[in-house]
């Protein structure tokens, strides 16, 4: 029997991955980096060193405006608590950057206790503001957040104008909706494969068709699909890309793709196409396996490792999927259509390993789950018994990936 490679999940509620290697801006970074990454498209990108003997990080942010731009390091990916470097470059040129801390989700305050994050160089060039600057991983500042190994959330906001008076000591104005956040391991960073990587496969996509969208604070919304029946051999989906509509980004907040049990059965003339809660009884065998998974401050693209694939067509036995897509609406815009989803390319050629995924953890119901008020600690564990690992091949199996998820109360 061929041996298996899984994607392991850990799942509280819902769950992850990141964004591609795309680049925005039209300004050339001050010098080579090991990492970047399109925070926003056509707003907002990162560069970024780590460098371990001097236990410092050096970024280079550019972000489309000529007012000030900040990044931040958050502990729960909120403003809340967040350490921020502030800059701006003002009309003599003269760079500047302060260091503040969000108490809450208000103006973030000016850290005059210790100065951890330090301006390098800067400049405006063709509307765009970027900074080179510093960071201790660990300033041992109470108000500062360490940047630590596994996931760190960065959050990125910007103005219209420099802060006013003019100078050090000078205010920042408020970002409005210029703001976003993402979810990155800053220290081992795998980047993102570009679009080329998968130029000249085939693809089929998984995609909503001009929905709209609820004016509500949030909405579930569940599609079935039909795994494509053009493939009477099985082939493998090598990579997949996350489709988010432009006009859409700050309502999508997960799109996941799970796999159907292959006893399940459809009327392919009339798939289930609603709200989650509406169809949950027709959707039953659709809500255990997690084949793909996306959230705020994940990867669009996602290449998967060169001797493994993702079974499609042939003999495999999931034939139906259905996609779960979370819209955040908080101020229950109307009038919005949405088309997101997901695309996965095909390979060329059967890979060594058939990908697979297993799931651990509580389902997502508030039955499964509750946590009691005013606690600080709350543990789950997960158990894995023998009838979830009797189909292992005995030389065991080769886990590549493991990816937990929780709303901002918990943490792993």
């Amino acid at each position: 029997m061929a041996k298996l490679c899984i994607i392991l999940q850990l799942i509280i509620s819902f769950v992850v991955i990141e964004r591609s290697g795309a680049i925005s801006s039209p300004v050339a970074p001050f010098t080579t980096y090991k990492h970047s990454i399109e925070l926003q498209k056509n707003v907002a990108d990162l560069w970024w060193t780590v460098d371990d003997s001097e236990r410092e990080v050096t970024f280079e942010l550019h972000i489309n405006t000529v007012g000030w731009i900040a990044l931040g390091i958050s502990s729960a990916g909120g403003m809340k608590g967040a350490d921020i470097g502030v800059g701006w470059i003002d009309e003599t040129g003269n760079i500047y950057i302060q260091d503040r801390y969000a108490f809450a989700n208000g103006r973030p305050m000016v850290d005059n206790t210790t100065i951890d994050w330090f301006a390098l160089q800067g400049h405006e060039v063709s509307g765009w503001t970027a900074i080179q600057f510093k960071r201790l991983l660990d300033t041992c500042d109470i108000m500062d957040v360490p940047i630590k190994s596994g996931t760190n959330h960065l959050i990125f906001a910007y103005g219209l104008t420099d802060p006013s008076p003019s100078g050090p000591t000078g205010e920042i104005s408020y970002h409005k909706n210029r703001r976003g956040s993402r979810a990155l391991s800053l220290q081992s960073y795998a980047d993102s494969p570009s679009e080329d990587t998968f130029a000249g496969l085939d693809y089929f996509d998984f995609r909503l068709n001009n929905y709209v969208v609820p004016s509500v604070e949030t909405t579930y919304h569940c599609k079935i699909y039909k795994a494509p029946s053009n493939y009477s051999m099985k082939r493998h989906a090598i990579g997949h890309k996350i489709i988010v509509d432009s006009a859409n980004e700050d309502l999508v907040h997960h799109i996941l793709m799970y796999e159907c049990h292959p006893t399940a059965q459809f009327d392919d003339n009339n798939l289930p196409d609603d709200l989650c809660d509406a169809i949950h009884r027709q959707t039953a065998l659709c809500v255990h396996n997690v084949a793909i998974l996306w959230d705020v401050g994940s990867d669009y693209m996602v290449a998967l490792p060169e001797e493994a694939g993702y079974p499609v067509g042939g003999d495999f036995p999931i034939k139906y999927y259905m996609v779960n897509i979370h819209y955040n609406n908080p101020n229950r815009l109307s009038d919005r259509t949405d088309s997101s989803g997901l695309r996965l390319y095909i390979g060329k050629e059967l890979r060594q390993y058939d990908l697979g995924v297993l799931a651990l953890g509580t389902k997502p119901s508030p039955a499964a789950l509750a946590i009691p008020p005013k606690v600080e600690r709350f543990i789950v564990d997960s158990y894995c018994s023998a009838t979830a690992t009797m189909n292992f091949p005995k030389e065991g199996i080769t886990v590549i990936s493991a990816i937990p998820h929780i709303h901002m109360p918990g943490m792993f």
